[in-house]
C-alpha cells in the first residue's frame, strides 16, 4: 500500500464526495446533469463493495466514470503506517490530506471485528491518565474522515471478514465534533451503505452533558460513559471536564434519561488505577453512585504509557473490585487489554512512530 496521488484526495475544486449523506450524493448527481439514482450506486460501489476507484464501478457509464473521477475525490484518508500486535489487533496511522494523522485500532474476537474509530486529531479534554490528551488538540474530523477509518481499516481485514462493530473510543471526544458524528453515523446505517444495526455502534463520551440527549435524539446507538472516579475531587484531576459537568449534574441526567432502560443499559468505563480508584471504598461508592441508572460497568485495568505514572493495580486488586461490583447486583465485566504492546489499548493512542518493532509494517512516507 501507498499513498494514493494527489488526484485523489479533496481539494476546493475537488470536494470529498464521503462528506455527503446518499441523499446529497443524489443531488450532487443530479446538478451534475445525472440522474439522481445514481447516487445510490455510487454509495454501493465505494461502501458496499469497497471500490474507489471509478474506473471499477463497471455498471457505471463510461461518461459518469470519467465525470466522477474529475469531480469528487473518493478517499479523505491514507494509510501511514501498519502495527500488528501479538494478539492480532491492528493500529493504522492514517494521515489526511492536509497531514493531520489519527490513529485507528481493529479488534478481531472471534466472529467479531471491532473498529476503535477517532473522532479528533488529538483531544482537548486532557484526561491526566490518557495519551491522547498529552498530545492536545488540532482539529475536529470531518464527516468523510470518520466514515474513511472504516473504509482504510476494512483494507487490513483477510479476506472475506467485514466489520461487525464500531466503537468511538479512539482519539478525542466525540460529543465535541457532535454534528460530523452524527452525519457519519447516519451513513454507517445506511441499509444502501454499510448497513450497521444500532446495537453495534457505541459512542463514548467523558460527560459532555448537554450534547448526550441531543446524540440520542439523533441517533439509535449505544452510550459509553468515561467515569474513572466516584468522587468530584479525583475526577476533577483524572477528567477535567467534571469541573464543567460534575457527577450529580452528569449521572443525574442519566438518570432521568429516557433513552436506557435494562436491555440497553449505559455502559460505564472506570479505568482502574493501583492507588488511585481501586479501592474497596471506591467499588462501594461506584455501587451507589449508579444507583437508579440501568448500567454495566466496564473495568479497564490502567495501560501503562510514556506520558502517565499512573499504573495498573495488582490481579488480586483488580478481582476484589469487580467482587464488590458483582455482590451489589452490578452488571461488570473486567476487559482484557488488547493491542498493548503496539500502544493500540484504551488511553494509549499517541501517534507514536515504532518501526524499530517486530510486526510493525510501515506504508508509505512517515
Amino acid at each position: 500500500m501507498t499513498d494514493a496521488p494527489a488526484a485523489s484526495r479533496p481539494t476546493r475544486d475537488r470536494p470529498a464526495l464521503k462528506d455527503w449523506s446518499l441523499d446529497e450524493l443524489g443531488e450532487r448527481c443530479v446538478e451534475a446533469g445525472w440522474p439522481r439514482y445514481r447516487g445510490v450506486q455510487i454509495a454501493g460501489w465505494i461502501y458496499g463493495r469497497g471500490v474507489e476507484d471509478p474506473a471499477g464501478m463497471t455498471d457505471l457509464p463510461a461518461e459518469l466514470r470519467e465525470g466522477l473521477a474529475q469531480r469528487w475525490a473518493l478517499r479523505s484518508l491514507e494509510v501511514a503506517e501498519v502495527q500488528r500486535s501479538r494478539d492480532g489487533t491492528v493500529k493504522a496511522r492514517l494521515r489526511g490530506d492536509d497531514g493531520a494523522e489519527i490513529e485507528s485500532v481493529l479488534i478481531p474476537e472471534g466472529d467479531r471485528n471491532t473498529l476503535c474509530v477517532s473522532t479528533q486529531v488529538g483531544c482537548p479534554l486532557a484526561c491526566s491518565f490518557c495519551a491522547t490528551g498529552a498530545l492536545g488538540f488540532r482539529r475536529n474530523l470531518r464527516v468523510g474522515e470518520i466514515v474513511d477509518q472504516v473504509c482504510r481499516m476494512r483494507e487490513l481485514l483477510p479476506e472475506g471478514q467485514r466489520i461487525t462493530n464500531l466503537v468511538f473510543m479512539g482519539m478525542g471526544e466525540p460529543l465535541l465534533n457532535r454534528p460530523a458524528l452524527v452525519r457519519a453515523i447516519r451513513t454507517f446505517q445506511e441499509p444502501k451503505a454499510f448497513a450497521f444495526g444500532p446495537r453495534k455502534i457505541t459512542v463514548s463520551t467523558a460527560g459532555v452533558v448537554p450534547q448526550i440527549g441531543r446524540l440520542l435524539d439523533e441517533v439509535d446507538v449505544n452510550l459509553a460513559v468515561s467515569l474513572h472516579a466516584t468522587t468530584d475531587a479525583l475526577r476533577d484531576e483524572l477528567v477535567p471536564i467534571n469541573r464543567s459537568f460534575p457527577l450529580e449534574v452528569l449521572l443525574g441526567a442519566l438518570r432521568e434519561s429516557p433513552h436506557f432502560s435494562r436491555r440497553r443499559p449505559v455502559f460505564f468505563e472506570y479505568t482502574l488505577i493501583a492507588g488511585v480508584n481501586d479501592a474497596p471504598e471506591d467499588a462501594m461508592r461506584l455501587v451507589g453512585r449508579l444507583r437508579g441508572i440501568p448500567a454495566k460497568v466496564n473495568l479497564i485495568p490502567m495501560n501503562p504509557h510514556a506520558d502517565s505514572a499512573a499504573r495498573p493495580p495488582a490481579a488480586k486488586a483488580i478481582d476484589a473490585f469487580a467482587e464488590v461490583l458483582l455482590r451489589r447486583g452490578l452488571r461488570a465485566t473486567v476487559r482484557r487489554p488488547r493491542g498493548d504492546d503496539i500502544d493500540a489499548a484504551c488511553g494509549q493512542l499517541h501517534n507514536r512512530r515504532h518501526p524499530e518493532r517486530a510486526g510493525v509494517a510501515a506504508v508509505g512516507p512517515a
